[in-house]
């Protein structure tokens, strides 16, 4: 099994596979709101690059949705009624490609698996016996405990609803000029996807690749800065941050992030 990103601060490669018709069982009902693919893709980033997203539905049933998810870069696999096809085409169809992409892609480590459905528990088990780190993802309401114990991880999606980056107080983002926001909240964003996935070192290497991952568009030059080494004195002086510089490498470490628990020192 490939090793979690979490122990060796390399990041994974994913697949993620969405069986769309669990989801949608797991709103009806409910008072919560739509399906949000964002959250999902922005958490699923923090741990690696994506590389394959594919979504299987009758996405007649789900037109509201497609756009959306077109554009977050899913392939949308058209799954006929189930009157007509039988009770499981989306699960088998889901299951077929995921394991033939085990087989043909070994540089895929990771298979992000997103349903509730116990079905899914022995592909879960095939990939891992192909040596494939394996995440769940699904509703608490609608997903099975036999699933969920079966994935190396598993993340519930209504644990994604509150991202952390929006529990800083708002009194905090003001204390960062207009023009820098964007720039400071993904730095901050970042670096608590770090600590979340457990990173005992917080190179600014990781820090940085982490930023692109989110935002590939994001490049410290572009903002101003000669190198991203002076992005992150700029927050240490402003008191945002905590860096000490790694013995071996020179590079920078980031060991706390100070935003939103007290104010700034001085301005940015």
């Amino acid at each position: 099994m490939p090793t979690n990103s979490s122990t060796s601060g390399s990041p994974l490669t994913l697949a993620v596979f969405i069986d769309f018709e669990n989801l949608a069982m797991g709103f009806e009902g409910s008072k919560k709101d739509s399906f949000n693919i964002r959250r999902v893709l922005d958490r699923l980033l923090e741990k690696g690059k994506v590389i394959v997203k594919v979504a299987y539905s009758d996405w007649s049933r789900f037109r509201h949705y497609t756009q959306e998810l077109h554009e977050a870069g899913i392939e949308l696999i058209e799954i006929p009624k189930r009157a007509l096809t039988g009770k499981n085409s989306a699960d088998i169809r889901l299951c077929v490609d995921a394991l033939d992409l085990s087989y043909s892609k070994e540089h895929i480590n990771t298979f992000v698996i997103v349903s509730g459905d116990s079905d899914f528990s022995p592909l879960v088990s095939k990939l891992k016996e192909n040596g494939k780190h394996v995440i769940g993802l699904g509703m608490r309401g609608s997903t099975s405990p036999l699933l969920a114990d079966n994935c190396d991880e598993f993340i519930y999606y209504e644990d994604l609803a509150k991202p952390e980056s929006a529990a800083a107080p708002s009194a905090s983002a003001e204390e960062i000029p207009k023009d820098k926001r964007e720039t400071y909240l993904l730095l901050f964003d970042s670096i608590r996807a770090l600590q979340r996935e457990n990173h005992e070192v917080i190179y600014s290497s990781l820090v940085k690749d982490t930023m692109k991952r989110k935002r590939p568009s994001f490049n410290e030059s572009s903002l101003g800065y000669r190198s991203f080494s002076d992005l992150l004195e700029e927050a240490q002086e402003a008191g945002f941050i905590a860096l000490r510089t790694d013995e071996r490498s020179g590079t920078y470490v980031v060991t706390s992030l100070n935003y939103g628990k007290r104010r700034r020192r001085r301005s940015v």
